[in-house]
């Protein structure tokens, strides 16, 4: 058993949340260049393999079991040339049988000409390094660091405690019964992993839609994907002596209002209810120390010039 990023599925979930137009509770919007990279043919063909309006499962070959690489500097390039060299027997299971089975959709009449021309590896693998390339490797550091805490932190809680504690402590959803990991999941079933390298990937992109995903369609591969701890915690939310004045939960919300935010983005960085955000931005927004306007579902809040100033006045 070991602990590995997988910069793939941190690809995978910030595409599925480009195509899906969504944004993450802590990291937002994807962005322009995410959403042109999606027109991109090999990244629109990823974008159809992935899970949409209930669908229950994500081919496994999307996001290969981590490697090993010590530097971490070639992870997501292994899990690239994995994908190029997935044998096509298990491409045609994954993306036509399993998808079958949990889908309440079709798979695409292009996409399966595509992958029964035996060419769709190449594709996928094209796809997920544009997509890496134009949308993530730059805030992969921030990622990483995030990922890198939390395995310090497993790893720290083995050593302390034992395998079995450690991996009771995951998520709720997952329990260690003396000779087994046991899933909450809403199917009922047994997989044999002896023999296999279990890597846990503590992920940050997935996080909060997913909880714990088990990936163990690829023949030798076992990979539990569970949710980092402290996601956005880190993030820099100094406020300076202006919460003296307006109090603690004001001045972190209008420090991190450089950027327009949901209420739900705000209550995941601020670790506030949604509840208690909307009441001061409330409050924020009487002063005009916050704006307000529509974007589709979300109501986005952004602090005014005023606030800024005060901000940069309080720092000082």
């Amino acid at each position: 058993m070991r602990l590995a990023p997988s910069p793939a599925s941190e690809s995978i979930a910030w595409l599925k949340l480009t195509a899906a137009s969504g944004r993450h509770p802590v990291f937002g919007d994807p962005g322009p260049l995410a959403r042109a990279s999606l027109a991109h043919p090999d990244v629109a063909l990823l974008a159809d393999l992935l899970p949409q309006n209930g669908d229950t499962y994500r081919p496994d070959l999307l996001t290969p079991q981590p490697g090993t690489d010590a530097q971490r500097r070639d992870l997501i390039d292994e899990q690239i040339a994995q994908i190029e060299a997935a044998a096509q027997d298990d491409l045609e299971t994954q993306v036509f049988t399993y998808t079958r089975t949990h889908w309440n959709r079709l798979l695409p009449a292009t996409t399966r000409r595509i992958a029964e021309s035996g060419r769709m590896q190449r594709h996928l693998a094209n796809g997920l390094a544009r997509f890496w390339r134009d949308a993530l490797s730059e805030g992969w550091p921030e990622l990483l660091s995030i990922i890198h805490q939390d395995i310090a932190h497993r790893a720290t809680a083995i050593a302390t405690h034992g395998v079995g504690r450690a991996l009771g402590a995951l998520h709720p959803d997952m329990a260690w019964a003396g000779d087994a990991v046991t899933l909450a999941k809403p199917w009922d079933g047994e997989i044999d992993v002896t023999g296999r390298d279990l890597v846990l990937a503590p992920g940050v992109l997935n996080w909060p839609d997913d909880n714990v995903i088990i990936q163990v369609d690829t023949p030798g591969q076992a990979v539990l994907y569970y949710p980092a701890r402290r996601i956005g915690a880190g993030r820099d939310r100094r406020s300076g002596r202006i919460a003296q004045v307006v109090g603690n939960a004001r001045a972190a919300l209008l420090a991190d209002l450089e950027t327009a935010r949901s209420t739900a983005e705000l209550a995941a960085r601020i670790g506030y209810t949604p509840g208690t955000v909307s009441y001061h931005l409330s409050a924020l927004h009487r002063a005009r120390l916050v704006t307000k306007v529509r974007d589709g579902r979300y109501v986005l809040y952004q602090r005014t010039a005023h606030a800024a100033d005060l901000l940069e006045e309080a720092r000082g």
